[in-house]
């Protein structure tokens, strides 16, 4: 995955956590709970990211 990716996904992230904080301070239950479902779906697609990363460098340690 590429940069643009990894910038959506951080970028969603940070909206996961603005929205759960309106909700937080507007006593939104419902809002407050999809910020924290935004970023767990962020973090897992950044995880997903990191371990193809990983499995390129594999790849490529034994290209050499």
């Amino acid at each position: 995955m590429g940069a643009d990716d990894k910038i959506s996904n951080k970028a969603e992230e940070l909206g996961g956590k603005v929205k759960e904080g309106v909700g937080r301070a507007t006593d939104d239950e419902r809002l407050e709970a999809e910020g924290r479902a935004d970023q767990g779906e962020s973090k897992f697609k950044q995880a997903g990211e990191k371990l193809k990363d990983s499995a390129k460098d594999v790849k490529d340690a034994f290209k050499r």
